[in-house]
Order: C-alpha cells, then structure tokens, then sequence
C-alpha cells in the first residue's frame, strides 16, 4: 500500500485513466486516516462512485471535498450533478447556486443548472441558463442542443434556430440526443441534416441498442413523411415490422409507441384510418413522455374524424388538449387564468391616437416589399402561400415571425408599440427595415428580384408595423368560415405553449378569434391599408376566377402558374405549417362546412361569433 498520500492519489489516477473505476474505489479504501481526506484521493474517489452509479456514496465524498474546500467551485459542481441523478434536486440547486457565486462566468455551472431546470420542468428557467452557457461557451455543443430544446418547448423559434446554427456539421451524438436534435432540425426546414444526425447516431451499449434502432427508424419514417417523401417513408417503414415491437422488452415502451405512431402516419396516408386509430390508441395507452401521448391523441382524432366517428375523435381531442395543457403549464402558467389573452394583441388600440398624423417617411414601393399574407391560423394561408410560390416572380419563406420581433425589439428598447411607431425618424425607420431584410437573406440569400411572399397569419395583429415600414404594401386576408377555422385549430398540435393554451377549449379559442378581429378591424379603419379579402370557398368553388383576381391585386400578368400549386408543394422539401400534407392535394371541398360534424360542441360558442359570422358574411 503506498505511503503518501500522493502515491495514492497517483495509483488511483492511473486507474482511473486507465478506465478501471472499481479498482479506484479499491485503492481508496486502502487509505490510511490521513489520505482519506486528501483532496486527489477524495476526487478520485467521488468520480469512481459517479461512474459505477454509487449515487449516494458519491454525493457524500463530494460533499466532504466540498465542506473540506468550499472556495472550489468544481467541488460544489460536482456535488451538484450527482446530487440531481440520485434525485436530490433541492441539494443539487443549493450546490449549484454556491458554484455560480464562486464561479459566475462557468458555462458548465450554467449548463448543469439548466439541465437541473430541465429535469423540474422548470422551462423558462432552464432555457436562461443554457443560454447562458452557451454565451459564455458558444462552441460547447451539449449547451447548445439543450438550450435549443429548451427554446423549443418555449415557443421560442428565433433562438432556436441561433443555437442549431451549424448543428449539421456537429459530432456523431448519442442515440437520444441525436433524436431530439433530427427533430428539432426538421421543424427548422433541415430534413437533410436531420437525417444525417440520425444516420450518424451512436447506439448505446447492450440490449437497449436494438430498441433504440427501431426509435431511429421511426423517426426517420415520420422525417420522410413530413416532408411529403411517402414512398421513401413506406422504405423505411420495412425496418419497423409490428411483430419486432411488440417483441420488445416491457420497458422498452418509448420506442414501441415511436413506432405505432409511424405506422399509424402512413396507415392515414394509405386511406386506412381504421388502423391508424388503432395503433394511435396504443400509443396513446403507453407510459411514454406527455409530448408523445399528446401527439398520439391529436393523431387519434384526426382517424377517427376521418371514419365519421367524430363523438370520438371529439373525445380524443379532450385528452390530446389536456396532455398539451400540462405542458403549457411548466411554460406559460400565467396564461391558465380564466381571464388570461393567449393571444397577443400587440399593444394598445390604435384608435387611440392617429397615424394620418405621423410624420411621412421615404418607403419602397408594392413591388419592391414584401406580400404579407395573414388571417387567423387555418384560414387558408398555407394554401395562399402556396400557390404564390408556384409563380417565377414570388418566393415565400414558410412561417417566420420577423415582424413580431421588431415589435418585441422595440418594447425591450423601452419604446411603447405601438404609439411611438409616430416618433420613429427615417433613419430608425430604415435601420429596422434593413433588419427584417437581414434575417429574410439568412433563410432567403437567392431572393434576388423575386416578390418575397411573408406568411405568418397572425402578422394581422401587426399591422401598424407593417403599415410604418411598408406602407405601400399588398395585404391579403385569408377568410374561411369561422367555426371551420375554430374546429381546424382545434384539431392541430400547435407547438407554441400560448397556442397550446388558446386552443385548449372552444370558448376561449372564440373569444380569441373575436378579439383578434376586433383589432384587425380598428387597424383597417385607422390605416387603410391596401387589402385583398381571399375567401377560401370561394377559392375551391370559383378557382380560376379567383385565380386571376389574385394576379391582378398583384399586379402580375400572368398568373397561370399559381393554378399548379400542387405539383409545386409535392416537389418542395418542407412546408412549415400543418397544412404540409393537404396542400399537395389541390383544390377540394372537404373541408368546407366540416364543422357541422360538431355543431353540438360549438352550439354554447355560436353567440360568441355570431356577430363575427355575420359581419364576414356567412351563416350558421
């Protein structure tokens, strides 16, 4: 046995270095009285207990270390992490706070502090502190992947992207975390690099690996089939056999759910929605995360509506707006009050003051901005978008919120939205237009002189931006009866938590579409701006004609190729909204007066929209 606490401390490192942790923890209980307090043999020893999942015994080493050194803050991180994997998270956060105060510009402290958040739920504070790290640490790959999970529970699309920023070009990741980031490169229009990730996963050790191929599979099945590459879906799907899922362990529940739901997408995309609703009821039934559940029971209803079984897929909405309500509550908790605005109005009411007062300032003219298609959500923009992009001389950006963000960037500069819109000088005005052209380069560089098409429905709740920046700007509103729009928004997986709240119930998704209405309203009346109404039954009873209406508000002299959307959408890798599948359809009816299939769930909403009905022309 050694005899100093150096040379014990120095077998133990050649050990560990060595990868043999047993024998650490071996040679530490060789100690003589005076070596067990030896800072090397107590951190060695601590990380050999880490490793061969001694949870307690580890945290009670680091803490000693801890106790013995409180000015190290590497001790108390150490303490920390451990701490939070034996399930300790009150000591883990005490530990990791000591950390920070000792320690305020460690990005690991950061990372593992909103790893802790992560574990809690705790969303919004978990996706502070991986930023955090990642600004003090921008290549530190773990951050970023975690800070951009944590940005996609919050609804937070802009920094999301910041921090998958090159994610393609990131190292091979493990299994799981390779998942989560070919999901989140997915919904950021990446479908190449998220299957690259995937292809490059590494598998864990063991029995888990086969489960986790299948997982692979899955996802890569669901990848294909979101970006409308069905045949390549059915290829991959032959990797996924049933009889292998039900094969798998009992614990293995995660990715026998992953799997059903796969089968079940293409099950919808073969006409067959009998079996998908069966194999979405399985997945619903596991003990998978809440997310998953959620999306199995929005996929449920979507089956069991399309096999006419609608008191049951109203069912399956319930429990698939539930699911969604218990993650919004980690995020947006303040939104689940009663009298709670899910949906932001923008500021105050622009009748309160008067923009034909406001200084005139030099503005591109219509054919030199951008076309702003809005509406309320499932209006009929994507179809719109769509069609716009067929034509040579337009190109649309799928959904970005750009606009949004000036007016977030003017009310943390302090500026009140939208009264001091009055007060900007021409070089503010100009400076945030070069903004907004910025960002559309980062995800548009070849725009060149094509007409940029900027789809975001609830850009209609911006309108004195639009109307300051681009006054000469060509608007069109998508229209579609309002209980149709209403019973659409019911149906669809929204990924915003404040979304996830307004469409949780009927009455508080009507009332959100009559508030956002009223706004709209004012807005026209005190901006006039220049607004094309596109009606969508009229798009799908008179198309044509409708057709050549849109080319001449345009300005466009030939707008044939719009007719050929279709075959335009079925050829573009990713379409960003939830209409991705029915927009390669063409032109139908089937969604027109489709909420009468549910006239009993909306009779209590009808007096809420009734004035709007009318007002927009419609019945009941």
């Amino acid at each position: 046995m050694p005899t100093a606490s150096t040379d014990l401390a120095g077998v133990m490192a050649g050990a560990w270095n060595a990868g043999e942790p047993e024998r650490v923890i071996a040679l530490a209980g060789q100690a003589t009285p005076s070596q067990e307090s030896d800072e090397g043999v107590l951190l060695l020893l601590g990380l050999a207990q880490q490793a061969t999942a001694r949870l307690t015994q580890a945290a009670a080493t680091f803490r000693r270390l801890a106790q013995q050194r409180p000015d190290v803050s590497a001790y108390w991180n150490n303490l920390a992490v451990v701490s939070r994997q034996a399930g300790d998270l009150a000591g883990a956060e005490q530990a990791l706070r000591t950390a920070l105060a000792l320690a305020p510009d460690d990005a690991e402290v950061h990372y593992n502090l909103g790893l802790l958040y992560t574990q809690q739920q705790r969303w919004v504070d978990a996706r502070q502190a991986l930023l955090d790290a990642v600004e003090l640490s921008p290549a530190f790959i773990e951050a970023r992947l975690q800070a951009a999970y944590a940005c996609h529970v919050c609804g937070d699309n802009t920094q999301q992207e910041a921090m998958l920023h090159g994610a393609g070009d990131w190292p091979a990741q493990p299994a799981e975390q390779a998942l989560l980031l070919s999901a989140m490169l997915s919904a950021q229009a990446q479908p190449d690099a998220a299957l690259h990730v995937l292809a490059q996963a590494q598998l864990p050790a063991g029995p888990e690996a086969a489960a986790m191929r299948l997982r692979i599979a899955a996802q890569r099945v669901l990848l294909h089939e979101r970006n409308n590459r069905v045949d390549a879906a059915r290829d991959e799907l032959r990797q996924l056999p049933l009889d292998a899922l039900d094969a798998l362990p009992a614990q293995a529940q995660q990715a026998r759910a992953d799997g059903w739901r796969a089968h079940a997408a293409l099950a919808m995309r073969a006409g067959a929605p009998a079996d998908a609703a069966a194999l979405y009821q399985r997945a619903l039934g596991a003990d998978v995360d809440t997310e998953s559940r959620a999306s199995a029971a929005f996929g449920l209803a979507a089956a069991r509506d399309r096999q006419g079984l609608y008191a049951e897929a109203w069912q399956a909405l319930q429990q698939a707006h539930a699911l969604q309500l218990d993650i919004a509550r980690h995020v947006v908790p303040e939104l689940l009050a009663a009298d709670s605005q899910p949906l932001q109005l923008g500021g105050d009411a622009t009748n309160q003051y008067a923009p034909l007062d406001w200084p005139s300032l030099s503005s591109p003219d219509s054919r030199h901005g951008p076309v702003f298609v809005v509406g309320f959500p499932r209006s009929g923009t994507t179809l719109l978008e769509q069609m716009l992009d067929a034509h040579p001389d337009f190109q649309s950006m799928d959904e970005r919120a750009y606009i949004h963000e000036l007016i977030e960037g003017m009310e943390l500069a302090g500026q009140r939205y939208p009264a001091d819109l009055a007060t900007l000088s021409q070089q503010d005005a100009d400076q945030l237009r070069s903004l907004y052209w910025r960002r559309v380069a980062g995800v548009l560089p070849e725009l060149d002189e094509r007409r940029l098409v900027d789809k975001n429905p609830l850009n209609m709740l911006c309108l004195p931006m639009i109307m300051r920046l681009f006054p000469h700007a060509r608007i069109i509103l998508c229209l579609r009866h309002p209980c149709d729009v209403l019973l659409s928004c019911s149906m669809q997986p929204f990924r915003s938590p404040a979304f996830m709240v307004l469409c949780s119930s009927l009455p508080r998704l009507a009332q959100g579409y009559v508030h956002a209405f009223e706004q709209w309203s004012r807005d026209v009346e005190a901006f006039a701006p220049q607004v094309l109404e596109w009606r969508y039954e009229s798009v799908v009873g008179r198309f044509d004609e409708q057709v050549a209406r849109l080319g001449q508000f345009l300005e466009t002299a030939d707008a044939s190729p719009m007719a050929r959307f279709a075959e335009h959408a079925r050829h573009k890798r990713f379409i960003s909204t939830p209409s991705y599948a029915q927009v390669t359809e063409g032109i139908h009816r089937k969604a027109v007066g489709r909420w009468q299939n549910y006239r009993e769930q909306f009779e209590p909403v009808l007096p809420v929209l009734q004035p709007w009905i009318d007002r927009l022309g419609y019945t009941v």
